[in-house]
């Protein structure tokens, strides 16, 4: 195995690391209880160092019921029992560091858990007392107060629950989510004031930065509208607000020069750049790339939108394939739809999984050669498709909460293989994992595929290595025919052949790396990607 790489001391490492997000929760079990924790990760940790990654984003791993995966947080100084310590996380953040890997936590500032003592003091107070003011606490319409306040919809896609509950006091609650997780009052200054002092508190503990869950819902138009009768400016949705929200996080971060990733769907490109601006977030995940099916056409249009966006606020692109919530890349580019909408998730779509495969290796050579950061989700690096849980496991409530018709998100975040030969894989060594592994899990497993020199796992430790030579160039297209895309950073050339047949390489000195074997004559295959010196 590989030593450690020493850290990069630029303090702009940012603008075109490799992170890779961990699930902890499904990423290894280091005490055998059937869940992942922060002992499996710093076991892990050599395992990381020889993939390559600059950084690790960890998604919440803090004290919480676990209605959404984490997502509903109460206790942001205290991890989860169920991973471990507040000690071991600095041991993990420190043993991390020393290994050249960085660290990122998620904060989702959006809402808390209904367990967050916040939340329990609104409850006992009850109506009109200041402990509500820091929720959106109001009451009913109709003759008894039986109606919710407003028409807002759910943010879980397929959801036709309401997002407000009432208690048996009379007062409704606001919950953009599940109910377990109350929305915040962030025109509330206490709010503002809690959340400096947890960026203050990781920062200390040495994290390099943050992800920022749901970042453009935070603020709402204080009189709480209808949508459907104030669509412009969106009640809840991209409020300018923000902007100065995020100013006074980026004066925090700045003291300890971290730096922020927010999580901002939007489909204009002049409002999404906007949070990109010197003094608000560093970066923001581009959805447009991840959602995009595997068409060259439409690819290359995604690419110039996302360049073209950060340009003007000269903000680094960020390229992500998958994430915890999205149907994995094998799954998704095996299907007719490669595309991803949350709207068109159903049960019992058909995969070509050889497919998908080819064309996930030549879509992992396309991000890493593009200009900007690269973030890997867990498992990716070794091609896992999206599982099938049986109905009566599945505990994502985004398939709970639409009536049952949507699969969830738990296929993506079934725990990882490890070792082919071992007891669940690897992934722990007592109990069966919280989420069931199918049964060809192991031939996926890390043991198996670092062998292999033509494994998934083995591409992608080649070109994490390899992509420094893209050096920080801009992106120049080339010409190429239908269905091929062709570019220039520096010296380096990235092509992928999305066409039905086979393509030419153009003029180069030398192969560095490709998806798959040419064919016979030195051309690219369709599906395939190849990396060159020019």
């Amino acid at each position: 195995m590989g030593q450690p790489t020493p850290a990069r001391k630029d303090p702009d490492w940012w603008r075109d690391a490799v992170i890779y997000q961990v699930y902890v929760r499904s990423f290894a079990d280091g005490d055998g209880d059937g869940t992942g924790d922060l002992a499996g990760v710093r076991a892990r940790l050599p395992y990381l160092a020889e993939l390559g990654v600059d950084a690790l984003w960890f998604t919440p791993w803090y004290l919480s019921p676990l209605k959404d995966g984490g997502y509903d947080v109460a206790d942001y100084r205290t991890i989860d029992p169920a991973f471990g310590t507040l000690a071991e996380a600095e041991k993990l953040i420190a043993e991390a560091a020393e290994s050249g890997i960085r660290t990122i936590v998620d904060i989702v500032p959006n809402h808390v858990s209904d367990q967050h003592p916040w939340f329990r003091a609104a409850l006992a107070a009850g109506p009109g007392s200041p402990e509500r003011e820091l929720f959106h606490f109001r009451p009913g319409r109709g003759p008894h107060g039986e109606l919710p306040p407003n028409d807002w919809p759910s943010q879980f896609a397929g959801s036709t629950e309401p997002v407000w509950t009432r208690l048996p006091d009379g007062d409704w609650y606001l919950h953009l989510f599940t109910p377990e997780q109350p929305d915040l009052n962030w025109a509330h200054p206490a709010v503002r004031r809690e959340h400096e002092e947890i960026l203050r508190f990781w920062f200390e503990r040495g994290v390099a930065g943050v992800r920022i869950d749901s970042a453009a819902l935070l603020a709402k138009d204080p009189d709480l509208p209808d949508l459907a009768a104030h669509p412009e400016p969106h009640p809840f949705l991209d409020r300018d607000e923000l902007h100065d929200i995020y100013r006074s996080w980026r004066r925090v971060a700045d003291e300890y020069d971290g730096v922020f990733v927010g999580e901002v769907w939007l489909p204009d490109p002049e409002r999404f750049a906007r949070y990109l601006r010197p003094d608000e977030l560093h970066t923001a995940f581009n959805f447009s790339f991840l959602t995009c099916p595997w068409d060259a056409g439409r690819l290359r249009a995604a690419i110039d939108t996302t360049l073209a966006e950060h340009a003007p606020v000269g903000a680094p692109a960020t390229w992500v394939l998958c994430n915890h919530d999205v149907t994995r890349t094998v799954t998704r580019y095996g299907r007719a739809d490669t595309a991803f909408d949350f709207a068109t998730k159903a049960f019992g779509t058909p995969a070509d999984l050889a497919l998908g495969t080819r064309r996930a290796r030549a879509a992992a050579l396309l991000s890493l050669a593009l200009p900007g950061a690269v973030y890997l989700y867990q498992g990716e690096e070794l091609g896992l498709p999206e599982a099938d849980i049986p109905l009566d496991r599945i505990q994502d409530p985004m398939h709970h909460r639409s009536g049952g018709t949507d699969p969830g998100r738990d296929g993506c975040r079934v725990p990882l293989p490890w070792a082919a030969d071992l007891p669940y894989a690897g992934f722990g060594s007592r109990e069966e994992p919280w989420l069931p592994q199918p049964a060809d899990w192991p031939s996926y497993a890390v043991d198996r595929q670092r062998r292999d020199p033509h494994s998934m796992l083995s591409l992608y430790r080649t070109a994490i290595a390899l992509r420094r030579g893209f050096g920080d160039g801009p992106l120049t297209w080339l010409p190429a025919p239908d269905g091929v895309l062709a570019f220039a950073r520096a010296d380096a050339l990235c092509v992928v052949n999305l066409s039905a047949t086979a393509a030419p390489l153009p003029a180069h000195s030398r192969l560095l790396l490709a998806s798959g074997p040419l064919d016979h004559t030195g051309r690219l295959p369709q599906d395939t990607a190849a990396w060159l010196r020019a």
